[in-house]
């Protein structure tokens, strides 16, 4: 019976540590954040160069002959043309036609260029709103003296202002061998301001 009562005196001790043994457990770990989610990119207004456009331009034509004749003036005209665009790279293709009186002097009546048309290839570069090109292709010019195709090569920048319009410039470098038959050659450059229509 002394034996036994230690026992039992001793029951309640080791109930409550077991209670509060069985209560102790190891702290939960707050979950890691998770990682914001970026918002997808907006599409740049504009970026797709893929399409057909038609506009105008206005710019000056200067010229210089084989046999030392030259001159400058207006030139103004219409273009029309086709881009698609591969992401980064663009391809497009374009004519267009310009209209000048710009007179070279020399001989009595002188001797005037009255326009240029060409037929392009285009290749540039998608910035974006951007777009920055080479061009070449065949020109042939119409003077006083008579007509010749040539060739020529230039650059050009177009910027997107909305998905309908573009404004831009070029710059080109135009090689005449025979004009109208003479055997005098011809070269120009025209520098111009573009602006064109977008569908």
């Amino acid at each position: 019976m002394i034996r036994i009562a230690p026992l039992v005196a001793s029951l309640p001790v080791l109930w409550a540590s077991q209670a509060l043994a069985g209560n102790l457990t190891p702290p939960v770990a707050d979950p890691a954040p998770a990682a914001p989610i970026a918002p997808a990119p907006l599409a740049t207004a504009g970026s797709d160069w893929t399409g057909g456009y038609v506009g105008g331009q206005i710019g000056q034509l200067d010229a210089n002959t084989s046999n030392g004749l030259s001159g400058d003036d207006i030139a103004y005209g219409v273009h029309l043309g086709y881009n698609y665009d591969f992401g980064q790279f663009v391809l497009g293709g374009e004519l267009d036609y310009d209209a000048t009186d710009t007179d070279l002097g020399g001989a009595a009546g002188g001797a005037t260029v009255d326009s240029v048309a060409r037929a392009k290839l285009k290749a540039g570069y998608d910035f974006g709103p951007v777009l920055a090109y080479v061009t070449g292709g065949v020109a042939r010019a119409d003077t006083s003296v008579g007509s010749d195709s040539g060739d020529f090569y230039g650059i050009g920048v177009a910027y997107r202002i909305s998905d309908d319009w573009t404004v831009g410039g070029e710059v080109l470098e135009h090689d005449f061998d025979n004009l109208g038959g003479t055997g005098i050659g011809a070269d120009a450059t025209t520098v111009s301001l573009r602006a064109s229509f977008n569908f």
